[in-house]
């Protein structure tokens, strides 16, 4: 499911700014408008360009991602027999292979447009979920939540919703069977594995 997500999703992740004193909703309406108008500015992301949409993500998304509980919540209860150096690299590489997956699905923007319901969430919460429908030309509009926390004053993504499907759900399934076949080692090695792939596949288009 992860590789279909549109590429509208992706780009509204792409520069959350943490402040806590902004409402969950009002910060990524007012991001998924900023980011639009970079990807309509950069002739170099609009081309392609997967080193310079790789280096964005990196330095936009990752600062307000809760990677650590996306990571736990992915592998399941397979993580508490992790040891601490395997759930570091498990972290690492579970990021990355976010980000590249991203990242070659933000060169498939093609003017979708965003639509937010009405957000509710009592004084004192400190998890939200803003909801939104992507609007695409010729295509069925497709449901988005973004589910946040408050932790440690910032508003931070913890998993995503598309069309019904949870991106953390939908990996701990995947990663179960990695797990089950080749422990938490043979998990982490496929994750790498994956990684590695998504990053030649980048390069060729690339150089074409």
């Amino acid at each position: 499911m992860i590789k279909h997500l549109s590429a509208i999703f992706l780009a509204a992740l792409l520069s959350f700014s943490a402040h806590a004193t902004e409402a969950p909703d009002a910060l990524v309406k007012r991001v998924s408008g900023e980011v639009l108008d970079i990807v309509r500015q950069d002739k170099d992301i609009r081309n392609g360009d997967i080193q310079k949409i790789v280096a964005l993500v990196d330095a936009k998304v990752l600062p307000h991602f809760n990677f650590q509980r996306m990571t736990s919540l992915a592998v399941g209860r397979d993580w508490r027999s992790a040891s601490a150096a395997q759930k570091t690299r498990l972290q690492s590489e579970f990021k990355m292979l976010l980000v590249r997956t991203y990242a070659n699905a933000l060169t498939s923007y093609s003017n979708q447009r965003i639509v937010f319901r009405p957000f509710r969430m009592r004084d004192g919460e400190t998890e939200a979920v803003v909801r939104s429908e992507v609007v695409q030309p010729g295509a069925q509009s497709v449901q988005i939540d973004y589910w946040l926390e408050l932790a440690d004053g910032q508003w931070k993504v913890f998993d995503v919703v598309v069309a019904g499907i949870s991106l953390v759900t939908n990996y701990r399934e995947q990663f179960a069977r990695e797990v089950r076949d080749g422990g938490i080692d043979g998990l982490i090695a496929s994750l790498a594995a994956k990684n590695k792939s998504l990053e030649v596949a980048a390069n060729n288009r690339t150089a074409r």
